[in-house]
C-alpha cells in the first residue's frame, strides 16, 4: 500500500500504529477530518485476511465517521480504530487497557466507542485508561450504555421523515413495513412502527427473534431471500449491508428504503439506479446516526432526554436530504455527501484541525 498517497488523495490526517506485546493488542487508530472537533468513531474488533485489509477498513470507517458526524450536526470529525484479533478467543482486559493508553496519548484529538466485535464492557476497561470513551455501563449520570433503543428512535423519525417525502404524509398507520433483521435495533424500530399502526413483514436468520416480533407484533415472517420481493410500501433494511444490489433491485415492490442497516448501497451504481426508479431512499449514515448522536450526548454529562430530542434531528436532517436532491436533482445518496461536505467547507473556512489547547469538547 502507499499509505501517504491514499492519506493525501482522501485527505486523512493521522493513522496510528498500536501494538502491545504483553496482550497480543493489534490495532490501528485512522484519523479522517477533525475540522468540526476531535473525531470520534468506534473500536471494531475483527478477524481481518491481512493487515492491508485491516488499514483499509479502518480508513474506509474513519472517512464514513466523518461524513455520519458532519451530517448529524454534530462538532464532532471522523476516525475508527480496528482491533486485529478474533473478538470471541483473544480478547482480554490488559489488552483494552493498554488500548486505553494509547488513546489518551492521543490527548482529545480521538474519541472511541464500541462497535462491531466490542461491548460496553470492554469500553469500561477502556476507560480505567482515558477520559475519551463513550459508551460505558450506566453507572453513573454521566454514561449512555448500550444505545440500540434511541438508534431505534432514531431510525423511527428517519422513516417518517422519508414517508412524508414519499407519500405526503409522515403518518405510518395501514403501511407495510417489510423489516430485514430484527436484532436489538430492529425490534425497538418495530414497536414504533407496530405502536403508529403499520403492518410489519419481518425476516431474518434467528428464527428465534422473528418468532418473538410475531408473537409481539402481529408480524409476517417470510425466508430471508422473500422479503425483497413481498407486496409493501416501506423497505426496511436493519441486517447486513450491501442489500441494494443488482440482484434485488428487480425485486423491490417498495416505494422507499429506509432503514438501521449500515452501507446499503452495494455500489453507488446502485443509488443511481433506484434514483431513476422513483424510490426515495434515506441515505444510511444519516438515518441511522441515532447511535452516535446518543453518545456523543455522554460529552456534555449524558441525559437521556436531551439526548432523544437530539436524535430527533434526523427527521429535518433527511428533509434537507430531499430538498437538495430535488433541487440539484441527483440522487439522495450523492445530497447528503453534499450536506455534510457543505458543512465542514463552511467550518474550515475559520478553523482547521481540532487542538486541545483550544475549548476543550469534554468542557462544553
Amino acid at each position: 500500500m502507499e499509505l501517504f498517497k491514499s492519506m493525501e488523495k482522501y485527505e486523512y490526517e493521522q493513522l496510528v500504529f498500536c501494538q502491545d506485546k504483553a496482550s497480543g493488542l493489534k490495532a490501528i487508530i485512522a484519523i479522517h477530518d477533525t475540522t468540526l472537533g476531535p473525531a470520534l468513531g468506534g473500536t471494531r474488533m475483527w478477524t481481518y485476511d491481512s493487515e492491508e485489509a485491516a488499514i483499509e477498513d479502518a480508513l474506509r470507517l474513519a472517512k464514513g465517521m466523518t461524513y455520519k458526524n458532519a451530517a448529524a450536526g454534530l462538532d464532532l470529525g471522523g476516525g475508527k480504530t480496528v482491533i486485529i484479533g478474533d473478538p470471541k478467543k483473544d480478547k482480554n482486559p490488559e489488552l483494552f487497557r493498554a488500548f486505553g493508553r494509547f488513546i489518551q496519548g492521543l490527548n482529545g484529538r480521538y474519541i472511541t466507542a464500541e462497535d462491531v466485535g466490542t461491548t460496553t464492557e470492554d469500553m469500561d476497561l477502556i476507560h480505567l485508561e482515558t477520559e475519551f470513551v463513550t459508551g460505558t455501563s450506566p453507572t453513573s449520570p454521566d454514561a449512555a450504555g448500550n444505545p440500540s433503543p434511541i438508534t431505534a428512535y432514531g431510525i423511527y423519525k428517519g422513516i417518517k421523515a422519508t414517508a412524508k417525502e414519499t407519500f405526503g404524509s409522515d403518518s405510518l398507520e395501514g403501511k407495510t413495513i417489510a423489516v430485514q433483521g430484527v436484532g436489538n435495533v430492529a425490534y425497538s424500530l418495530c414497536e414504533y412502527l407496530h405502536d403508529e399502526g403499520a403492518e410489519l413483514i419481518v425476516t431474518d436468520i434467528n428464527e428465534a427473534a422473528v418468532q418473538r416480533a410475531v408473537e409481539a407484533f402481529g408480524a409476517t415472517a417470510v425466508g430471508p431471500d422473500e422479503i425483497y420481493s413481498v407486496e409493501c410500501d416501506i423497505f426496511t433494511p436493519c441486517a447486513l449491508g450491501g442489500v441494494i444490489n443488482d440482484e434485488t433491485i428487480p425485486q423491490f415492490k417498495a416505494k422507499m428504503i429506509a432503514g438501521s442497516a449500515n452501507n446499503q448501497l452495494a455500489e453507488e451504481k446502485h443509488g443511481d439506479i433506484i434514483h431513476e426508479m422513483g424510490i426515495v431512499y434515506a441515505p444510511d449514515y444519516v438515518i441511522n446516526a441515532g447511535g452516535v448522536i446518543n453518545v456523543a450526548d455522554e460529552l456534555a454529562g449524558y441525559n437521556k432526554g436531551r439526548a432523544l430530542k437530539k436524535v430527533e434531528v434526523i427527521y429535518s436532517n433527511l428533509e434537507r436530504v430531499f430538498e437538495i436532491s430535488r433541487r440539484d436533482n441527483i440522487p439522495t445518496y450523492v445530497a447528503a455527501d453534499r450536506m455534510a461536505e457543505e458543512r465542514i467547507k463552511a467550518k474550515r473556512e475559520s478553523r482547521s484541525q481540532f487542538l486541545t489547547n483550544e475549548r476543550s469538547i469534554l468542557n462544553r
